[in-house]
């Protein structure tokens, strides 16, 4: 029994040692003191949980109470005497970066003591683990970026806060450095620089517009001076070209970088009005940038093809065929490498996981599959067509039967391919009907192509005779080639007739339809005249058809 109650007090000590451990072990940061030559304060400081060290440091401010603010911040590292002065001023400054840079969380943010993430997956590696430490955002300044941390730090034998740490505070003066009001917003009045609604002040309500509207102007008088100056240059000139080519990626390029320049020399507007605009203005750009490379890409092949003056479509163009089809799947190519660094670039530059748009986007499961599904249908469509273009299966100039239809391939896009009828219609073919389906190409080895008129004729027809007329029409069609393929052949019977075939070899599938025509005219042609006479000569006509068109008559 002594041997069970001794070694029941020792669990019960290591227990009891564990538990402490727990408590104020590895989940905060001992410190000696915390801001001791700080004022105290008439207003209570609540600064036990995360959240209440943010709502407190927040309503501090509103009532422009620094000295209660600054107890939310660690100010260690300064010389006593310096605390007191200091300290507010860091805390106006510091409330200041969190207007214009932060776009705080408030679902995220941990109001228990031991900052445990409980609303986070079970995957998440920090689920159900005691925190000490915070960051709340990493902004960018020019040189470095800088991590906005909470910290929870515990004087011996007192409880345990949470306060903006030393790594954060003496980062202040450089932060607001980059983010201070600017010369202009300075000598506003302070009406002006009142809060209208939301988070927004009065002058982002008056400048915002204003400075889109003087963006706007600049483009447009971009696009006029580039219109002008194009109008100014002889046609033969490559570069008027060049120049209408681009006045439209241009002008939007003129337009997000005069927004920015003034929105960074001029005025710097609050993080709610950053977090929309600057996504946008970097995405403007880069997609401006994008679109003049690619304008003046195609304007170059355009020239140099309007200048070469050939045909794709024509026999003896093959080189040109597999030439053009390789520039557009050039040009394709570089368009998609362009959009994913742009993209990339665009979510790098952002930082759209500290933006109001990425947290909506979160929150709406539904949008994210929808957008997900379009996507996938995008991806599909711009594989499919550099596919197509890569392995040559339809090069611009091919003649290919789609739907039954003879058609010529003008243009191979990302999610269509424009077809030309031999009436000059267009067709509009999807991508994935080149890739995933079957379809006939009559140019992809050779242009030439042996073709055939089909005929049925009576049982008793002088298949002789017609090998005779057959042979004097093709040596009098300068564009039949291979005379010796050129063949009269009876592929089959019925109770209507007899199917004879008439087999000639022409250069080109537009070549070959025009013969395919004219021989079945004249084929016709000689049957009549053939058939003609009395009723003991051969019969080259279905005398059925006579009979049913006489009574008809």
């Amino acid at each position: 029994m002594h041997r069970l109650a001794a070694l029941a007090a020792v669990l019960a000590v290591l227990l009891m040692g564990v538990a402490c451990a727990q408590s104020s072990g590895p989940y905060v940061y001992a410190v000696d003191s915390i801001n001791p030559q700080l004022p105290s304060t008439d207003r209570a400081v609540n600064l036990e949980t995360p959240q209440a060290s943010i709502e407190t440091f927040l309503a501090a401010a509103q009532r422009e109470d620094w000295v209660r603010a600054a107890q939310a911040l660690e100010l260690s590292y300064l010389p006593e005497a310096e605390q007191e002065r200091l300290g507010p001023v860091l805390a106006e400054q510091l409330h200041l970066v969190i207007e214009r840079a932060i776009l705080l969380d408030w679902a995220t943010l941990p109001d228990r003591p031991d900052a445990r993430a409980v609303r986070t997956s079970g995957n998440d590696p920090v689920a159900g683990e005691e925190r000490r430490s915070l960051r709340l955002a990493l902004v960018t300044l020019p040189d470095r970026p800088v991590a906005i941390r909470l910290a929870r730090l515990q004087i011996e034998g007192e409880d345990p806060v949470w306060v903006f740490p030393r790594q954060t505070t003496e980062n202040i003066p450089d932060l607001y450095a980059h983010f201070a009001p600017g010369p202009i917003e300075r000598a506003l009045p302070s009406a002006l620089r009142q809060q209208a609604f939301w988070t927004l002040s009065w002058w982002e309500v008056i400048a915002l517009p204003l400075l889109l509207l003087a963006a706007f102007g600049l483009a447009a008088l971009a696009y006029w001076a580039m219109s002008k100056a194009a109008a100014g240059v002889g046609e033969v000139a490559l570069i008027p070209w060049i120049v209408r080519a681009v006045r439209t990626p241009a002008a939007l390029l003129v337009f997000a970088a005069a927004f920015s320049v003034a929105q960074a020399v001029a005025f710097t507007f609050s993080n709610t009005v950053n977090s929309v605009i600057d996504p946008i203005t970097t995405a403007a750009v880069v997609l401006a940038a994008a679109a003049l490379v690619v304008s003046i890409m195609d304007a170059v092949i355009e020239r140099v093809s309007n200048t070469e003056g050939s045909d794709p479509t024509q026999p003896d163009a093959e080189a040109d065929r597999a030439y053009y089809t390789t520039l557009s799947a050039v040009r394709r190519f570089f368009l998609v490498l362009m959009l994913l660094v742009g993209t990339a670039f665009v979510l790098l530059q952002s930082n759209l996981d500290q933006t109001l748009g990425l947290s909506l986007l979160g929150s709406a499961g539904a949008i994210g599959l929808v957008l997900a599904f379009a996507a996938r249908e995008a991806l599909g469509n711009i594989m499919a067509s550099l596919q197509i273009a890569f392995a040559k299966t339809a090069r611009i100039g091919d003649a290919v039967i789609f739907e039954g239809e003879l058609a010529y391939v003008e243009k191979i896009g990302f999610t269509h391919v424009r077809l030309r009828t031999w009436d000059d219609r267009r067709l509009m073919a999807p991508v994935l009907n080149f890739v995933g389906e079957t379809f006939e190409n009559w140019t992809k080895t050779d242009s030439s192509m042996s073709k055939y008129v089909l005929l049925t004729l009576d049982h008793r027809a002088n298949v002789e005779a017609l090998r005779h007329e057959w042979s004097r029409f093709v040596e009098g069609e300068e564009e039949v080639i291979e005379l010796d393929e050129a063949k009269v052949q009876v592929v089959g019977h019925s109770r209507d007739g007899m199917e004879v075939r008439f087999l000639f070899k022409a250069p080109d599938p537009s070549t070959a339809w025009d013969i395919h025509c004219r021989g079945r005219e004249a084929m016709l042609h000689a049957a009549s005249r053939l058939d003609e006479g009395t009723e003991d000569r051969p019969a080259f006509l279905p005398r059925e058809r006579e009979v049913m068109v006489a009574k008809t008559a």
